[in-house]
Protein backbone atom coordinates (compact mmCIF):
# COMPACT_ATOMS: atom_id res chain seq x y z
CA UNK A 1 0.00 0.00 0.00
CA UNK A 2 1.73 3.15 -1.20
CA UNK A 3 0.59 6.59 -0.07
CA UNK A 4 2.52 9.07 -2.18
CA UNK A 5 2.13 12.57 -0.86
CA UNK A 6 3.41 14.83 -3.65
CA UNK A 7 4.29 14.68 -7.30
CA UNK A 8 8.04 14.96 -7.80
CA UNK A 9 8.92 14.59 -11.48
CA UNK A 10 12.60 14.18 -10.70
CA UNK A 11 12.02 11.09 -8.55
CA UNK A 12 12.36 8.57 -11.43
CA UNK A 13 15.83 6.97 -11.50
CA UNK A 14 18.12 7.98 -14.35
CA UNK A 15 18.62 5.42 -17.16
CA UNK A 16 21.28 2.90 -16.27
CA UNK A 17 20.94 3.46 -12.52
CA UNK A 18 20.89 0.22 -10.53
CA UNK A 19 18.22 0.43 -7.83
CA UNK A 20 18.70 -1.97 -4.87
CA UNK A 21 16.00 -4.64 -4.85
CA UNK A 22 14.99 -3.98 -8.47
CA UNK A 23 13.74 -6.91 -10.62
CA UNK A 24 16.14 -8.70 -12.94
CA UNK A 25 13.82 -8.27 -15.94
CA UNK A 26 10.71 -6.31 -16.97
CA UNK A 27 8.65 -7.40 -19.95
CA UNK A 28 6.05 -4.89 -21.10
CA UNK A 29 2.78 -5.95 -22.71
CA UNK A 30 -0.36 -4.15 -23.77
CA UNK A 31 -2.42 -5.17 -20.73
CA UNK A 32 0.19 -6.32 -18.22
CA UNK A 33 3.82 -6.15 -17.20
CA UNK A 34 5.93 -9.14 -16.24
CA UNK A 35 8.21 -8.14 -13.38
CA UNK A 36 10.67 -10.90 -12.52
CA UNK A 37 8.58 -14.01 -11.95
CA UNK A 38 5.29 -12.19 -11.43
CA UNK A 39 2.77 -10.20 -13.45
CA UNK A 40 1.10 -6.87 -12.70
CA UNK A 41 -1.73 -4.86 -14.20
CA UNK A 42 -2.64 -1.30 -13.26
CA UNK A 43 -6.19 0.06 -13.10
CA UNK A 44 -6.80 3.80 -12.96
CA UNK A 45 -9.85 5.11 -11.12
CA UNK A 46 -11.74 7.45 -13.45
CA UNK A 47 -15.06 7.95 -11.66
CA UNK A 48 -16.07 8.44 -8.03
CA UNK A 49 -19.35 8.29 -6.08
CA UNK A 50 -21.17 11.52 -5.30
CA UNK A 51 -20.84 10.98 -1.54
CA UNK A 52 -18.23 9.08 0.45
CA UNK A 53 -17.65 8.35 4.13
CA UNK A 54 -14.50 7.97 6.24
CA UNK A 55 -12.43 4.94 5.34
CA UNK A 56 -14.34 4.13 2.16
CA UNK A 57 -11.18 2.58 0.62
CA UNK A 58 -10.96 -0.06 3.36
CA UNK A 59 -12.68 -2.80 1.24
CA UNK A 60 -9.96 -2.46 -1.39
CA UNK A 61 -7.24 -2.82 1.24
CA UNK A 62 -9.00 -5.84 2.73
CA UNK A 63 -8.98 -7.66 -0.61
CA UNK A 64 -7.39 -11.10 0.06
CA UNK A 65 -5.08 -10.91 -2.97
CA UNK A 66 -2.16 -8.55 -3.45
CA UNK A 67 -3.27 -5.11 -4.57
CA UNK A 68 -1.20 -1.95 -4.23
CA UNK A 69 -3.40 1.12 -3.66
CA UNK A 70 -1.53 4.29 -4.64
CA UNK A 71 -2.75 7.81 -4.00
CA UNK A 72 -0.89 10.68 -5.65
CA UNK A 73 -1.83 14.02 -4.14
CA UNK A 74 -0.93 17.44 -5.50
CA UNK A 75 -2.27 20.65 -3.91
CA UNK A 76 -3.93 23.19 -6.19
CA UNK A 77 -2.80 26.79 -5.47
CA UNK A 78 -5.67 28.76 -3.89
CA UNK A 79 -5.62 31.42 -6.62
CA UNK A 80 -5.97 28.84 -9.40
CA UNK A 81 -8.63 26.97 -7.42
CA UNK A 82 -10.71 30.13 -7.01
CA UNK A 83 -10.44 30.99 -10.69
CA UNK A 84 -11.51 27.53 -11.81
CA UNK A 85 -14.41 27.45 -9.39
CA UNK A 86 -15.53 30.84 -10.67
CA UNK A 87 -15.49 29.58 -14.26
CA UNK A 88 -17.32 26.41 -13.27
CA UNK A 89 -20.03 28.36 -11.48
CA UNK A 90 -20.36 30.62 -14.54
CA UNK A 91 -20.91 27.58 -16.77
CA UNK A 92 -23.53 26.20 -14.38
CA UNK A 93 -25.35 29.53 -14.29
CA UNK A 94 -25.22 29.87 -18.09
CA UNK A 95 -26.69 26.39 -18.49
CA UNK A 96 -29.52 27.15 -16.08
CA UNK A 97 -30.36 30.44 -17.83
CA UNK A 98 -30.35 28.75 -21.22
CA UNK A 99 -32.72 26.06 -19.95
CA UNK A 100 -35.01 28.74 -18.50
CA UNK A 101 -34.98 30.70 -21.77
CA UNK A 102 -36.03 27.61 -23.73
CA UNK A 103 -38.72 26.69 -21.20
CA UNK A 104 -37.07 23.49 -20.03
CA UNK A 105 -37.63 22.03 -16.60
CA UNK A 106 -34.98 22.54 -13.95
CA UNK A 107 -32.20 19.95 -13.93
CA UNK A 108 -31.86 18.65 -10.33
CA UNK A 109 -28.31 17.41 -10.95
CA UNK A 110 -27.27 20.79 -12.33
CA UNK A 111 -28.85 22.59 -9.39
CA UNK A 112 -27.07 20.29 -6.92
CA UNK A 113 -23.72 20.77 -8.67
CA UNK A 114 -24.14 24.55 -8.69
CA UNK A 115 -25.01 24.57 -4.97
CA UNK A 116 -21.99 22.39 -4.15
CA UNK A 117 -19.70 24.65 -6.19
CA UNK A 118 -21.03 27.74 -4.42
CA UNK A 119 -20.53 26.17 -0.99
CA UNK A 120 -17.01 25.04 -1.86
CA UNK A 121 -16.12 28.51 -3.18
CA UNK A 122 -17.35 30.01 0.09
CA UNK A 123 -15.24 27.58 2.15
CA UNK A 124 -12.18 28.32 0.04
CA UNK A 125 -12.67 32.05 0.55
CA UNK A 126 -12.86 31.57 4.33
CA UNK A 127 -9.79 29.31 4.36
CA UNK A 128 -11.76 26.31 5.62
CA UNK A 129 -10.82 24.03 2.71
CA UNK A 130 -8.33 23.56 -0.08
CA UNK A 131 -8.40 21.74 -3.41
CA UNK A 132 -6.13 18.86 -4.42
CA UNK A 133 -5.55 16.81 -7.54
CA UNK A 134 -5.86 13.14 -6.64
CA UNK A 135 -4.72 10.22 -8.75
CA UNK A 136 -5.93 6.83 -7.46
CA UNK A 137 -4.46 3.68 -8.99
CA UNK A 138 -4.81 -0.04 -8.25
CA UNK A 139 -1.89 -2.30 -9.16
CA UNK A 140 -2.90 -5.98 -9.19
CA UNK A 141 -0.26 -8.70 -8.77
CA UNK A 142 -0.39 -12.40 -9.72
CA UNK A 143 1.92 -15.31 -10.51
CA UNK A 144 0.60 -15.96 -14.03
CA UNK A 145 -1.32 -14.15 -16.75
CA UNK A 146 -4.55 -16.20 -16.35
CA UNK A 147 -4.49 -15.60 -12.61
CA UNK A 148 -3.83 -11.91 -13.22
CA UNK A 149 -6.90 -11.70 -15.46
CA UNK A 150 -9.07 -13.29 -12.76
CA UNK A 151 -7.66 -11.05 -10.03
CA UNK A 152 -8.15 -7.90 -12.12
CA UNK A 153 -11.77 -8.90 -12.80
CA UNK A 154 -12.38 -9.39 -9.08
CA UNK A 155 -10.81 -6.03 -8.23
CA UNK A 156 -12.93 -4.28 -10.88
CA UNK A 157 -16.06 -5.86 -9.45
CA UNK A 158 -15.05 -4.78 -5.93
CA UNK A 159 -14.40 -1.24 -7.17
CA UNK A 160 -17.79 -1.20 -8.90
CA UNK A 161 -19.46 -2.13 -5.60
CA UNK A 162 -17.91 1.04 -4.19
CA UNK A 163 -19.30 3.04 -7.16
CA UNK A 164 -15.78 3.51 -8.54
CA UNK A 165 -15.22 3.50 -12.28
CA UNK A 166 -11.88 1.96 -13.23
CA UNK A 167 -10.10 1.61 -16.54
CA UNK A 168 -7.05 -0.52 -17.37
CA UNK A 169 -3.93 1.38 -18.38
CA UNK A 170 -3.87 -0.32 -21.79
CA UNK A 171 -0.55 0.14 -23.62
CA UNK A 172 0.60 2.21 -20.64
CA UNK A 173 1.15 -0.63 -18.19
CA UNK A 174 4.82 0.21 -17.71
CA UNK A 175 3.83 3.76 -16.66
CA UNK A 176 1.16 2.22 -14.45
CA UNK A 177 3.65 -0.09 -12.76
CA UNK A 178 6.01 2.84 -12.14
CA UNK A 179 3.11 4.91 -10.75
CA UNK A 180 2.40 2.19 -8.19
CA UNK A 181 5.98 2.21 -6.88
CA UNK A 182 6.92 4.40 -3.87
CA UNK A 183 8.65 6.98 -6.03
CA UNK A 184 6.14 9.84 -5.64
CA UNK A 185 5.83 10.01 -9.45
CA UNK A 186 2.50 9.84 -11.30
CA UNK A 187 3.29 8.66 -14.82
CA UNK A 188 -0.39 8.25 -15.80
CA UNK A 189 -1.84 11.60 -14.77
CA UNK A 190 -5.46 10.44 -14.40
CA UNK A 191 -6.54 12.88 -11.69
CA UNK A 192 -9.68 14.27 -10.10
CA UNK A 193 -10.16 17.39 -8.00
CA UNK A 194 -10.87 16.67 -4.31
CA UNK A 195 -11.51 19.08 -1.47
CA UNK A 196 -9.98 18.66 2.00
CA UNK A 197 -12.84 16.66 3.54
CA UNK A 198 -13.13 14.27 0.60
CA UNK A 199 -9.37 13.73 0.56
CA UNK A 200 -9.27 13.02 4.29
CA UNK A 201 -12.03 10.45 3.87
CA UNK A 202 -9.96 8.68 1.22
CA UNK A 203 -7.43 7.52 3.75
CA UNK A 204 -8.45 4.12 5.17
CA UNK A 205 -8.16 4.99 8.84
CA UNK A 206 -11.06 2.80 9.93
CA UNK A 207 -11.55 -0.84 10.75
CA UNK A 208 -14.53 -3.02 9.85
CA UNK A 209 -14.22 -4.55 13.34
CA UNK A 210 -14.86 -1.23 15.12
CA UNK A 211 -17.69 1.31 14.99
CA UNK A 212 -17.04 4.26 12.71
CA UNK A 213 -15.41 7.28 14.30
CA UNK A 214 -15.09 10.95 13.47
CA UNK A 215 -12.15 10.37 11.14
CA UNK A 216 -9.76 11.60 13.83
CA UNK A 217 -8.07 9.62 16.53
CA UNK A 218 -4.82 7.94 17.49
CA UNK A 219 -3.02 5.24 15.55
CA UNK A 220 -2.85 2.22 17.84
CA UNK A 221 -1.18 -0.15 15.40
CA UNK A 222 -1.67 -2.68 12.62
CA UNK A 223 -4.79 -4.82 12.44
CA UNK A 224 -3.80 -8.46 12.99
CA UNK A 225 -6.72 -9.80 10.96
CA UNK A 226 -6.72 -7.48 7.94
CA UNK A 227 -4.23 -5.35 6.01
CA UNK A 228 -5.57 -2.16 7.58
CA UNK A 229 -4.61 -0.08 10.59
CA UNK A 230 -6.41 0.51 13.88
CA UNK A 231 -7.11 4.17 14.63
CA UNK A 232 -9.16 4.92 17.71
CA UNK A 233 -10.67 8.18 18.92
CA UNK A 234 -11.32 8.02 22.66
CA UNK A 235 -12.83 11.51 22.53
CA UNK A 236 -15.68 10.29 20.30
CA UNK A 237 -16.79 7.59 22.77
CA UNK A 238 -19.54 7.78 25.44
CA UNK A 239 -16.80 8.51 27.97
CA UNK A 240 -13.11 9.30 27.55
CA UNK A 241 -11.71 6.80 30.05
CA UNK A 242 -9.43 3.91 29.14
CA UNK A 243 -7.95 0.90 30.89
CA UNK A 244 -4.94 -1.18 29.84
CA UNK A 245 -4.50 -4.56 31.52
CA UNK A 246 -1.55 -6.90 31.00
CA UNK A 247 0.96 -8.88 32.94
CA UNK A 248 4.41 -7.41 33.47
CA UNK A 249 6.64 -7.11 30.41
CA UNK A 250 3.96 -7.42 27.71
CA UNK A 251 4.12 -3.83 26.42
CA UNK A 252 1.36 -2.07 28.34
CA UNK A 253 3.50 0.96 29.30
CA UNK A 254 4.86 1.09 25.74
CA UNK A 255 1.33 1.34 24.36
CA UNK A 256 0.24 3.79 27.06
CA UNK A 257 3.15 6.15 26.32
CA UNK A 258 2.54 5.86 22.59
CA UNK A 259 -1.14 6.75 23.12
CA UNK A 260 -0.11 9.66 25.35
CA UNK A 261 2.41 10.99 22.83
CA UNK A 262 -0.05 10.86 19.94
CA UNK A 263 -2.74 12.57 22.00
CA UNK A 264 -0.24 15.34 22.72
CA UNK A 265 0.10 15.75 18.93
CA UNK A 266 -3.60 16.68 18.90
CA UNK A 267 -3.32 19.35 21.58
CA UNK A 268 -4.52 17.29 24.55
CA UNK A 269 -3.14 18.32 27.94
CA UNK A 270 -2.01 15.45 30.15
CA UNK A 271 -1.12 14.67 33.76
CA UNK A 272 0.82 11.51 34.55
CA UNK A 273 1.41 9.80 37.89
CA UNK A 274 4.63 7.89 37.23
CA UNK A 275 5.86 5.57 40.00
CA UNK A 276 8.91 4.24 38.12
CA UNK A 277 10.31 7.21 36.11
CA UNK A 278 9.10 5.67 32.83
CA UNK A 279 7.67 8.91 31.43
CA UNK A 280 10.53 11.26 32.27
CA UNK A 281 12.40 10.82 28.99
CA UNK A 282 9.22 11.46 27.00
CA UNK A 283 8.41 14.56 29.05
CA UNK A 284 11.92 15.93 28.48
CA UNK A 285 11.59 15.42 24.73
CA UNK A 286 8.25 17.23 24.39
CA UNK A 287 9.01 20.08 26.79
CA UNK A 288 6.79 18.83 29.59
CA UNK A 289 6.97 19.70 33.28
CA UNK A 290 8.55 17.09 35.57
CA UNK A 291 7.84 17.28 39.29
CA UNK A 292 9.85 14.93 41.53
CA UNK A 293 8.44 14.91 45.07
CA UNK A 294 11.02 13.49 47.44
CA UNK A 295 14.03 14.99 45.68
CA UNK A 296 15.86 17.68 47.75
CA UNK A 297 14.56 21.12 46.87
CA UNK A 298 11.21 19.92 45.48
CA UNK A 299 8.37 21.20 47.65
CA UNK A 300 4.58 21.18 47.47
CA UNK A 301 2.66 23.67 49.59
CA UNK A 302 -0.74 22.25 50.61
CA UNK A 303 -2.04 25.78 51.31
CA UNK A 304 -1.65 27.14 47.75
CA UNK A 305 -4.60 29.11 46.38
CA UNK A 306 -5.43 30.12 42.85
CA UNK A 307 -7.76 32.80 41.51
CA UNK A 308 -9.43 30.14 39.37
CA UNK A 309 -10.33 27.87 42.28
CA UNK A 310 -13.82 29.29 42.70
CA UNK A 311 -15.54 31.63 45.13
CA UNK A 312 -15.29 29.19 48.05
CA UNK A 313 -11.63 28.29 47.50
CA UNK A 314 -10.54 29.50 50.94
CA UNK A 315 -13.18 27.39 52.68
CA UNK A 316 -12.27 24.37 50.55
CA UNK A 317 -8.59 24.73 51.46
CA UNK A 318 -9.51 24.83 55.14
CA UNK A 319 -11.57 21.65 54.74
CA UNK A 320 -8.81 19.99 52.73
CA UNK A 321 -6.33 20.69 55.52
CA UNK A 322 -8.43 18.50 57.82
CA UNK A 323 -7.93 15.54 55.44
CA UNK A 324 -4.31 16.48 54.86
CA UNK A 325 -3.43 16.52 58.56
CA UNK A 326 -5.32 13.27 59.16
CA UNK A 327 -3.18 11.56 56.49
CA UNK A 328 -0.02 13.30 57.66
CA UNK A 329 -0.45 11.98 61.20
CA UNK A 330 -0.77 8.38 60.08
CA UNK A 331 -4.52 8.21 59.49
CA UNK A 332 -5.26 8.17 63.24
CA UNK A 333 -7.41 11.23 62.83
CA UNK A 334 -7.76 14.23 65.05
CA UNK A 335 -10.01 14.85 68.01
CA UNK A 336 -12.89 17.34 67.75
CA UNK A 337 -10.89 19.82 69.80
CA UNK A 338 -7.86 19.43 67.54
CA UNK A 339 -10.03 19.76 64.42
CA UNK A 340 -11.49 23.01 65.75
CA UNK A 341 -8.04 24.34 66.61
CA UNK A 342 -6.76 23.39 63.17
CA UNK A 343 -9.60 25.22 61.43
CA UNK A 344 -8.92 28.38 63.42
CA UNK A 345 -5.16 28.12 62.86
CA UNK A 346 -5.48 27.68 59.05
CA UNK A 347 -7.68 30.77 58.68
CA UNK A 348 -5.37 32.73 61.01
CA UNK A 349 -2.34 31.76 58.92
CA UNK A 350 -4.08 33.05 55.79
CA UNK A 351 -5.06 36.32 57.49
CA UNK A 352 -1.47 36.82 58.65
CA UNK A 353 -0.45 36.80 54.97
CA UNK A 354 -3.20 39.26 54.05
CA UNK A 355 -5.39 36.59 52.38
CA UNK A 356 -9.13 36.81 52.98
CA UNK A 357 -12.28 35.58 51.23
CA UNK A 358 -11.71 38.27 48.59
CA UNK A 359 -10.35 36.46 45.45
CA UNK A 360 -8.17 39.46 44.70
CA UNK A 361 -6.00 38.57 47.71
CA UNK A 362 -5.41 34.98 46.61
CA UNK A 363 -2.48 35.93 44.40
CA UNK A 364 -0.45 36.86 47.47
CA UNK A 365 2.12 34.31 48.73
CA UNK A 366 0.29 31.54 50.57
CA UNK A 367 1.22 30.61 54.15
CA UNK A 368 3.26 27.48 54.83
CA UNK A 369 2.61 24.49 57.04
CA UNK A 370 5.02 26.03 59.55
CA UNK A 371 2.75 29.08 59.79
CA UNK A 372 -0.21 26.83 60.63
CA UNK A 373 1.84 25.04 63.30
CA UNK A 374 2.87 28.41 64.79
CA UNK A 375 -0.81 29.42 64.94
CA UNK A 376 -1.67 26.07 66.56
CA UNK A 377 0.90 26.74 69.32
CA UNK A 378 -1.04 29.88 70.24
CA UNK A 379 -4.53 28.32 70.19
CA UNK A 380 -4.66 26.37 73.45
CA UNK A 381 -3.82 22.90 74.73
CA UNK A 382 -5.45 20.96 71.87
CA UNK A 383 -3.61 23.11 69.35
CA UNK A 384 -0.26 22.57 71.05
CA UNK A 385 -0.79 18.77 71.06
CA UNK A 386 -1.56 18.79 67.33
CA UNK A 387 1.42 21.09 66.68
CA UNK A 388 3.67 18.57 68.40
CA UNK A 389 2.36 15.79 66.14
CA UNK A 390 3.14 17.93 63.10
CA UNK A 391 6.65 18.84 64.27
CA UNK A 392 8.51 16.23 62.10
CA UNK A 393 6.98 17.78 58.97
CA UNK A 394 7.95 21.38 59.65
CA UNK A 395 11.28 21.11 61.49
CA UNK A 396 12.14 17.41 61.65
CA UNK A 397 13.19 14.63 59.30
CA UNK A 398 10.27 15.00 56.86
CA UNK A 399 10.30 18.76 56.47
CA UNK A 400 11.85 18.72 52.96
CA UNK A 401 8.52 18.40 51.17
CA UNK A 402 6.78 21.22 53.10
CA UNK A 403 9.40 23.72 54.27
CA UNK A 404 8.87 26.28 51.54
CA UNK A 405 6.62 27.48 48.70
CA UNK A 406 5.79 25.14 45.86
CA UNK A 407 8.98 24.80 43.83
CA UNK A 408 7.51 23.87 40.43
CA UNK A 409 4.11 24.98 39.16
CA UNK A 410 2.04 22.16 37.68
CA UNK A 411 1.52 23.94 34.37
CA UNK A 412 2.02 23.03 30.74
CA UNK A 413 0.72 20.60 28.15
CA UNK A 414 2.29 17.63 29.98
CA UNK A 415 2.90 17.37 33.72
CA UNK A 416 4.62 14.23 35.02
CA UNK A 417 4.67 13.53 38.75
CA UNK A 418 7.64 11.16 39.16
CA UNK A 419 7.12 9.77 42.66
CA UNK A 420 9.85 7.10 42.63
CA UNK A 421 12.02 9.09 45.06
CA UNK A 422 9.19 9.83 47.48
CA UNK A 423 9.87 8.03 50.79
CA UNK A 424 7.36 5.35 51.74
CA UNK A 425 6.45 7.34 54.88
CA UNK A 426 5.49 10.34 52.74
CA UNK A 427 3.86 8.52 49.81
CA UNK A 428 0.31 8.65 51.23
CA UNK A 429 0.40 12.41 51.81
CA UNK A 430 2.46 13.09 48.66
CA UNK A 431 -0.04 11.17 46.56
CA UNK A 432 -2.86 13.08 48.23
CA UNK A 433 -1.30 16.42 47.26
CA UNK A 434 -0.74 15.27 43.68
CA UNK A 435 -4.29 14.01 43.28
CA UNK A 436 -5.66 17.19 44.81
CA UNK A 437 -3.64 19.36 42.40
CA UNK A 438 -4.79 17.35 39.37
CA UNK A 439 -8.44 17.42 40.41
CA UNK A 440 -8.36 21.16 41.06
CA UNK A 441 -6.87 21.81 37.63
CA UNK A 442 -9.36 19.58 35.83
CA UNK A 443 -12.47 20.82 37.63
CA UNK A 444 -11.79 24.52 38.14
CA UNK A 445 -10.44 25.31 34.67
CA UNK A 446 -13.51 23.76 33.04
CA UNK A 447 -15.81 25.76 35.29
CA UNK A 448 -13.91 28.90 34.29
CA UNK A 449 -14.84 28.25 30.65
CA UNK A 450 -11.53 26.79 29.43
CA UNK A 451 -12.88 23.87 27.41
CA UNK A 452 -9.76 21.83 26.83
CA UNK A 453 -9.31 18.09 26.57
CA UNK A 454 -7.25 16.63 29.39
CA UNK A 455 -5.94 13.15 30.00
CA UNK A 456 -5.04 11.88 33.46
CA UNK A 457 -2.79 8.83 33.15
CA UNK A 458 -2.13 6.63 36.17
CA UNK A 459 0.54 3.98 35.59
CA UNK A 460 0.76 0.96 37.89
CA UNK A 461 -2.69 1.89 39.17
CA UNK A 462 -2.81 -1.12 41.48
CA UNK A 463 -0.57 0.87 43.86
CA UNK A 464 -3.33 3.49 44.21
CA UNK A 465 -6.27 1.10 44.12
CA UNK A 466 -5.03 -0.63 47.24
CA UNK A 467 -4.87 2.70 49.12
CA UNK A 468 -8.02 4.35 50.41
CA UNK A 469 -7.49 7.91 49.18
CA UNK A 470 -6.03 6.86 45.83
CA UNK A 471 -8.89 4.48 45.19
CA UNK A 472 -11.43 7.20 46.05
CA UNK A 473 -9.76 9.62 43.63
CA UNK A 474 -9.78 7.10 40.77
CA UNK A 475 -13.39 6.23 41.51
CA UNK A 476 -14.46 9.89 41.49
CA UNK A 477 -12.49 10.71 38.36
CA UNK A 478 -13.79 7.64 36.52
CA UNK A 479 -17.37 8.72 37.30
CA UNK A 480 -17.02 12.47 36.76
CA UNK A 481 -14.16 13.10 34.33
CA UNK A 482 -16.36 13.38 31.25
CA UNK A 483 -18.24 16.33 32.77
CA UNK A 484 -14.98 18.24 32.77
CA UNK A 485 -13.82 17.23 29.24
CA UNK A 486 -11.26 14.88 30.78
CA UNK A 487 -10.38 11.23 30.47
CA UNK A 488 -8.82 8.82 32.95
CA UNK A 489 -6.26 6.32 31.70
CA UNK A 490 -5.49 3.43 34.03
CA UNK A 491 -2.60 1.02 33.40
CA UNK A 492 -2.09 -1.95 35.68
CA UNK A 493 -0.58 -5.44 35.69
CA UNK A 494 -2.55 -7.03 38.52
CA UNK A 495 -5.79 -7.65 36.65
CA UNK A 496 -7.15 -10.17 39.15
CA UNK A 497 -6.56 -7.84 42.11
CA UNK A 498 -8.15 -4.89 40.32
CA UNK A 499 -11.21 -6.86 39.26
CA UNK A 500 -11.67 -8.31 42.74
CA UNK A 501 -12.39 -4.91 44.32
CA UNK A 502 -15.53 -2.82 43.96
CA UNK A 503 -13.56 0.32 43.07
CA UNK A 504 -11.48 -1.57 40.52
CA UNK A 505 -14.54 -3.00 38.81
CA UNK A 506 -16.13 0.47 38.75
CA UNK A 507 -13.05 1.98 37.10
CA UNK A 508 -13.01 -0.76 34.45
CA UNK A 509 -16.74 -0.64 33.76
CA UNK A 510 -16.61 3.15 33.30
CA UNK A 511 -13.91 2.92 30.63
CA UNK A 512 -15.27 3.00 27.08
CA UNK A 513 -11.80 2.10 25.76
CA UNK A 514 -10.49 -1.19 27.09
CA UNK A 515 -7.20 -2.71 25.92
CA UNK A 516 -6.07 -6.18 26.94
CA UNK A 517 -2.58 -7.51 26.28
CA UNK A 518 -1.23 -10.94 27.15
CA UNK A 519 -2.65 -12.20 30.44
CA UNK A 520 -1.30 -14.61 33.02
CA UNK A 521 -3.10 -17.98 33.21
CA UNK A 522 -3.92 -17.28 36.87
CA UNK A 523 -5.83 -14.09 35.94
CA UNK A 524 -7.48 -15.14 32.68
CA UNK A 525 -10.65 -16.45 34.34
CA UNK A 526 -11.32 -13.11 36.05
CA UNK A 527 -10.54 -11.20 32.85
CA UNK A 528 -12.77 -13.49 30.77
CA UNK A 529 -15.71 -12.97 33.10
CA UNK A 530 -15.23 -9.22 33.47
CA UNK A 531 -14.90 -8.50 29.73
CA UNK A 532 -17.15 -11.24 28.35
CA UNK A 533 -14.40 -12.79 26.23
CA UNK A 534 -15.08 -15.54 23.73
CA UNK A 535 -13.04 -18.72 23.75
CA UNK A 536 -11.04 -17.43 20.78
CA UNK A 537 -10.30 -14.11 22.49
CA UNK A 538 -9.32 -15.95 25.65
CA UNK A 539 -6.90 -18.15 23.71
CA UNK A 540 -5.50 -15.09 21.94
CA UNK A 541 -4.72 -13.32 25.23
CA UNK A 542 -2.95 -16.40 26.56
CA UNK A 543 -0.72 -16.91 23.52
CA UNK A 544 -0.26 -13.53 21.78
CA UNK A 545 3.16 -11.99 21.30
CA UNK A 546 4.56 -8.98 23.10
CA UNK A 547 2.87 -5.84 21.75
CA UNK A 548 -0.22 -7.69 20.51
CA UNK A 549 -3.43 -6.43 22.08
CA UNK A 550 -7.20 -6.70 21.98
CA UNK A 551 -9.11 -3.41 21.82
CA UNK A 552 -12.61 -3.79 23.23
CA UNK A 553 -15.23 -1.11 22.67
CA UNK A 554 -18.56 -2.44 23.84
CA UNK A 555 -19.51 -5.38 21.62
CA UNK A 556 -16.84 -4.52 19.05
CA UNK A 557 -13.40 -6.12 19.29
CA UNK A 558 -10.26 -5.84 17.17
CA UNK A 559 -6.81 -7.38 17.61
CA UNK A 560 -3.83 -5.23 16.72
CA UNK A 561 -0.08 -4.92 17.15
CA UNK A 562 1.12 -1.61 18.58
CA UNK A 563 3.67 0.13 16.40
CA UNK A 564 5.80 3.25 16.76
CA UNK A 565 8.04 5.09 14.34
CA UNK A 566 11.60 3.79 14.50
CA UNK A 567 13.35 7.14 14.38
CA UNK A 568 11.65 9.09 17.20
CA UNK A 569 8.68 7.50 18.93
CA UNK A 570 10.22 4.12 19.75
CA UNK A 571 13.18 5.70 21.55
CA UNK A 572 10.82 7.83 23.64
CA UNK A 573 8.39 5.11 24.71
CA UNK A 574 10.53 1.98 25.03
CA UNK A 575 11.18 0.73 28.56
CA UNK A 576 13.82 -1.71 29.69
CA UNK A 577 17.55 -2.24 30.06
CA UNK A 578 18.17 -1.18 26.43
CA UNK A 579 16.51 2.19 27.00
CA UNK A 580 18.84 5.04 27.92
CA UNK A 581 18.44 6.15 31.52
CA UNK A 582 18.09 9.79 32.40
Amino acid sequence: MNFLSRRRPGAVPEPGTVVPGSPDAVEVGGRSVRVGDGYTATLAVTGYPAEIGPGWLEPLLSYPGRVDVSLHIEPVPPVIASQRLRKQRSRFEASRRQDATKGRLDDPELDAAAADAAELASRLARGEARLFRLGLYLTVHADSEPELTDRATEVRALAASLLLDVAPATWRQLQGWITGLPLAFDALGVTRIFDTDALAAAFPFTSPDLPSTTGEGVLYGLNLHSPGVVVWDRWAQPNYNSVILARSGEGKSYLAKLDLLRNLYQGVEAFVIDPEDEYVRLADAVGGTIIRPGVPGVRINPLDLSAGDGEDALVRRALFMQTFVAVLTGGAGVSPEEAAALDVAVLAAYRAKGITSDPRTWRRPAPLLADVVAALDESGEAGRVLAARLYPYVAGSFKGLFDGPTSTAAAGHLVVYAIKDLPEELKPVGTLLILDAIWRTVSTSHQAGARRRRLVLVDEAWLMLRAGLGAQFLFRLAKSARKYEAGLGVITQDAADVLSTEVGRAVVSNAATQVLLRQAPQAIDAVTEAFGLTSGERAFLLSCQRGDALLAAGASRVAFHSIASDDVEHDLVVTGPAAPRR
